[in-house]
């Protein structure tokens, strides 16, 4: 099997799209994800192979290598939410892709949101949709620079 360092694998967005469902539900049919994705099950099945081969997908729990996207932006988002919309700004947060995973948190921040994308022009995408979210009273991004 080859390591993802030697096959220089890109991903593209109906990669990313089928990390996010998985993320969602790992154990989600191959025909379910074809449905959900508009695209036949031997696409998906075809993506599938690609990531494991790749090793981008670790297994269909998802658990993503946290090198698979090296030259990718990532950052952390600190998110307040006003009154009692935590429910609601949670289920709109959820169908974003390009957040990796969604903590709450205590302190002054409500949420706490893992981003991931690939340029500044689609971090600047994802930074104005979640503001736009009703329920969002506030936010702080942090892009994360180098792992130690």
């Amino acid at each position: 099997m080859s390591t993802l360092t030697e096959t220089k694998y890109i991903f593209d967005n109906l990669d990313r799209t089928l990390i996010g469902l998985l993320r969602s539900d790992g154990r989600a049919p191959v025909s379910k994800l074809a449905e959900i994705m508009g695209v036949s099950r031997a696409t998906v099945q075809t993506r599938l192979d690609r990531l494991l081969a790749s090793g981008a997908l670790l297994g269909f729990t998802a658990r993503v290598r946290e090198d698979y996207a090296v030259n990718q932006i990532r950052a952390i988002m600190m998110i307040e939410v006003s009154g009692r919309n935590t429910t609601q700004v949670i289920n709109k947060l959820r169908g974003l892709p390009e957040l990796t995973a969604l903590h709450t948190t205590s302190g002054k921040w409500d949420l706490i949101a893992e981003v991931l994308v690939e340029s500044l022009s689609e971090f600047d995408s994802v930074l104005r949709e979640v503001r736009l979210v009703d329920g969002v009273l506030n936010s702080e991004t942090n892009i994360l620079l180098t792992s130690i």
